[in-house]
């Protein structure tokens, strides 16, 4: 199996994103994979947890206690680790929580967002998340089974793991899960957003997966196709606007769109 392809074209791109997409019990087209676009395709796959640098799996349980304590009053809906856990990372705090996304075209939109990176390649990471929660411990890979579920969500998690220390010490090797995050903003839902996240908080998971073969594929994007990518991309209406709404993501929007090619 070639886990890294270069993606020729436009069209090429498509068939890459939407392969093995057809579930042969559904009768439908119902894609497995996790995507994760990236405007260079050198970037590893690092939870911003771990670009903190320095001691950090020892500061994380600092960051979260005093995040939930200052934040207090202003959020969140749901007084569990895993609502505070993606209050966190989606205000900007250093998380173990590693963003994806089930949209193909909102992976297109990151790795081709940042039009100071079109002199590098980008990438896609297609991660097939049923194959990887297959590895995690029997009583975890139970609950999904029992959910009929293939993604965790903080529901059926709560319970099993309810802390920091319970997610470290669940099991002793390294695993990785899929969960999608409370609708708490809609950011989440426009970007058809999960994450993953480790028992391990020094674990990079472009690592984890060079273990895993038949699970993962790294699309790169060239640098020549990122106009065309894009172009297409806002002509479909994947753009800033959409995926960031209010005025941020406006501006984000229009700032690139006057930009100049140069």
């Amino acid at each position: 199996m070639t886990n890294e392809i270069i993606a020729t074209g436009w069209n090429h791109l498509q068939d890459l994103v939407f392969a093995d997409s057809w579930n042969e019990n559904l009768g439908r087209f119902r894609s497995r994979k996790a995507f994760r676009g990236l405007s260079h395709s050198s970037y590893r796959l690092e939870t911003t947890l771990t670009r903190l640098g320095g001691e950090y799996s020892q500061l994380e349980r600092h960051l979260l206690r005093n995040f939930r304590k200052y934040a207090s009053g202003t959020v969140v809906e749901g007084d569990t680790f895993w609502h505070w856990l993606a209050v966190a990372q989606h205000h900007g705090l250093s998380t173990r929580l590693l963003d994806w996304t089930y949209s193909p075209f909102v992976a297109m939109h990151f790795a081709t967002a940042n039009i100071a990176h079109f002199d590098e390649d980008g990438a896609i990471w297609a991660v097939d998340y049923v194959k990887v929660q297959q590895y995690l411990p029997q009583r975890l890979y139970s609950l999904l089974c029992e959910e009929g579920a293939n993604v965790f969500t903080v529901h059926i998690l709560k319970d099993q793991i309810a802390t920091l220390y319970d997610l470290n010490n669940i099991t002793e090797s390294d695993i990785v899960l899929f969960l999608e995050p409370p609708s708490i903003d809609d950011n989440f839902i426009n970007q058809f957003a999960f994450f993953s996240i480790s028992n391990n908080p020094r674990l990079v998971l472009d690592e984890w997966l060079q273990s895993h073969p038949d699970i993962w594929q790294k699309i790169i994007i060239p640098r020549k196709l990122k106009w065309e990518i894009r172009d297409k991309l806002d002509q479909a209406n994947i753009t800033e606007r959409v995926l960031f709404p209010g005025l941020d993501g406006l501006s984000a929007w229009l700032k690139r769109q006057y930009s100049p090619k140069s």
